[in-house]
């Protein structure tokens, strides 16, 4: 049995984060008035000509699916060879150490003879991306690098992909955009979830060769620490670091007189016998994480009595000082 012209518009938009072209919609059978009725009636949205979104499968706002959502429905507007690029795809690789989406505006990279096409909640950066310089995530990810279809494009088993750029290249657009501290952040997460490799970072900043800001780019790669976990620990090693006091070790492990695991801590200072641990909200401010924390910490002191135990929070970004001071004090704070 045949689905409804409905049901098959729906299915497609499953498979594309809510969004769905103009040219797919008519594929399933619905019509110019359909189309204008179901936006009258609030039902689907209409973001850009010829593109629509199903106001009941859009993502919610704090989900990656919702940034997916709001790049494809770009991504399908522009046609191809428009990707999400910059920030956007930072955020959509899962870069962390960007300040948090808007929820309204991405960034997408069109060839510069295109840059004058304008789209609502769309910035439009003019560069020449190479298809080899691109890939897809997503919904439609399985058809490869450079793949995906443009506003005519049907939706297909898997539904239409967010076209974005690969991770070399999103940092290579979004690096010299970017202030040292936040810079330093994408570079250490990148290498920390294995997106770049350490290997490459050369031929990354030879590409980069000529471009505004890449001077200072290549400065900062020598700061970058794929062992970082978060951007609050990077931004706590560079406080240490620029005060004089680096750490000795990243994600020093402990062991028992067994040799079994007690800890993995963020940060060792081998001559103060000090531990710096990074709290970001999160887990850490659940109860069972919080408690799993209280146990290792007891664990540690019960096993290296002589080490002591520092911990710090965003909110002491704010006075570096303060967090020198700890260091410097062996993890006493010193007037």
């Amino acid at each position: 049995m045949s689905q409804s012209p409905m049901a098959a518009a729906t299915v497609t938009a499953i498979g594309q984060y809510g969004v769905l072209s103009y040219a797919q919609a008519r594929g399933c059978g619905l019509t110019k008035n359909d189309l204008q009725r179901l936006v009258r009636q609030g039902e689907w949205l209409h973001p850009h000509r010829e593109v629509y979104v199903v106001r009941s499968l859009m993502p919610e706002a704090h989900r990656l699916d919702r940034l997916r959502c709001v790049a494809l429905a770009a991504q399908l507007a522009l046609g191809p060879p428009a990707c999400a690029a910059g920030r956007t795809a930072a955020r959509l690789w899962g870069m962390r150490g960007l300040e948090p989406w808007d929820g309204r505006v991405v960034h997408m990279a069109v060839p510069e003879r295109k840059v004058q096409r304008q789209l609502a909640g769309v910035e439009l950066r003019g560069w020449d991306v190479r298809p080899e310089e691109t890939t897809v995530v997503g919904a439609g990810a399985g058809a490869g690098a450079g793949a995906g279809a443009g506003a005519g494009g049907g939706g297909g088993a898997g539904g239409v992909g967010v076209r974005v750029t690969d991770p070399g290249r999103t940092l290579r657009d979004t690096l010299p955009e970017l202030e040292r501290e936040t810079a330093v952040c994408l570079m250490d997460s990148a290498l920390n979830q294995g997106l770049l490799r350490e290997q490459e970072i050369g031929a990354l900043n030879d590409a980069m060769r000529g471009r505004r800001g890449c001077v200072d780019v290549r400065r900062w790669w020598g700061l970058a620490d794929g062992r970082s976990q978060s951007p609050l620990e990077t931004r706590i090693r560079l406080i240490c670091r620029d005060g004089g006091l680096p750490p000795d070790e990243l994600q020093r492990r402990f062991t028992d007189s067994g040799g079994r695991t007690v800890a993995v801590v963020d940060f060792w200072w081998e001559g103060a016998r000090l531990i710096g641990e990074a709290d970001g909200i999160g887990p850490h401010s659940a109860p069972r994480a919080l408690a799993r924390d209280r146990e290792r910490q007891n664990a540690l002191q019960r096993l290296y009595p002589g080490v002591r135990i520092v911990r710090f929070t965003w909110a002491d970004l704010r006075r570096p000082g303060y967090i020198l001071a700890l260091v410097a004090g062996g993890g006493r704070a010193t007037a």
